[in-house]
């Protein structure tokens, strides 16, 4: 099996056909509400599969895994962010309702 690319052609992350695969993140989002629960399941996932990683990384590996894993991080919330500004500053550009 080929091993799917973390990168797109533009140099840009892309991540979504790993996550894709990921089959309760779907379940997760089908309703648009992340309960609590459902948190708490994909931080288990997370954990198990840190687990089941950072035992086989040499010191070096293990560096290099800790700096992808923070700078993913940072990425998503930064992400995260920008586009909730970017929702604000469109809702704020639409005409309401009601106004003249």
């Amino acid at each position: 099996m080929a091993r799917a690319s973390w990168i797109d052609d533009n140099s840009h992350p892309d991540l979504d056909a790993h996550v894709d695969n990921l089959e309760h993140f779907a379940a997760s989002l089908a309703d648009g509400v992340i309960d609590a629960t459902e948190l708490a399941t994909q931080e288990t996932n997370l954990v198990a599969a840190m687990k089941a990683v950072e035992g086989s990384l040499s010191d070096e590996q293990h560096a290099k895994v800790t700096k992808l894993l923070a700078e993913l991080t940072a990425y998503a919330v930064m992400r995260t962010l920008h586009e909730m500004a970017q929702a604000r500053i469109q809702s704020g550009l639409q005409p309401s309702a009601g106004k003249a």
